[in-house]
């Protein structure tokens, strides 16, 4: 894929609502042993609200109005933290693409990296903590390494994927230092955080439906 614009946009949001949709019971099954059996469900109220905020948009040509749109859809829906978290990675997406109505692999690694970064500075979490930031920080520097190879999004998309599910496998071996998981102890480890699961998910979602 060449330029990304608002259609392809909105069609990555739609195949995430139904990756997550799909994978719902997984998730949950993975948040029941260090949390509250709910994260399937609360992804994918949170996506399927974004995937119908931006059907009833669907002239709105401005890549970060539809990311601001993301945003406020997927905060109203999710009270959870994911909710806050997620909104805020959208928001500065939404503010790396203002004003445009396609966008290049620059663009979109820029905007990826901002997704990233947003989590972690709304979060307050690094790598190593066992949360989704070890799917996504992984994910976004290896996006950026292939971008500065001058790989095209495709490419720069799947080393990210790759990463993201790398990181995601490592939190099996990671003791929880946030949340109700940090109240377990050594009775996480050899369980994947459910939040770098999923954010695996929206990562490969994103590489296979913008590759």
């Amino acid at each position: 894929m060449g330029e990304v614009t608002a259609n392809e946009l909105r069609s990555m949001f739609s195949a995430i609502a139904d990756a997550v949709t799909e994978h719902r019971d997984r998730l949950s099954e993975l948040d029941g042993v260090i949390g509250d059996a709910d994260h399937g469900i609360t992804m994918e109220l949170g996506f399927s609200t974004v995937k119908t905020a931006l059907a009833s948009n669907d002239a709105e040509a401005d890549l970060g109005a539809i990311f601001n749109i993301a945003a406020k859809s997927f905060l109203n829906a999710v009270g959870a933290s994911s909710g806050p978290l997620y909104a805020t990675a959208f928001m500065r997406a939404g503010a790396v693409l203002k004003g445009k109505t396609s966008a290049g692999a620059d663009d979109m690694v820029a905007a990826l990296t901002a997704m990233a970064k947003g989590i972690e500075d709304r979060g307050k979490a690094v790598t190593g903590e066992k949360t989704m930031v070890d799917a996504w920080h992984p994910a976004a520097d290896a996006a950026e390494a292939e971008r500065a190879k001058g790989s095209p999004l495709a490419v720069c998309l799947k080393a990210a994927a790759e990463a993201a599910n790398a990181g995601a496998e490592s939190t099996k071996a990671m003791l929880a230092t946030k949340g109700r998981a940090s109240r377990l102890g050594e009775r996480v480890l050899g369980h994947a955080d459910p939040g770098a699961v999923s954010a695996a998910l929206i990562v490969g979602t994103m590489a296979e439906s913008l590759g």
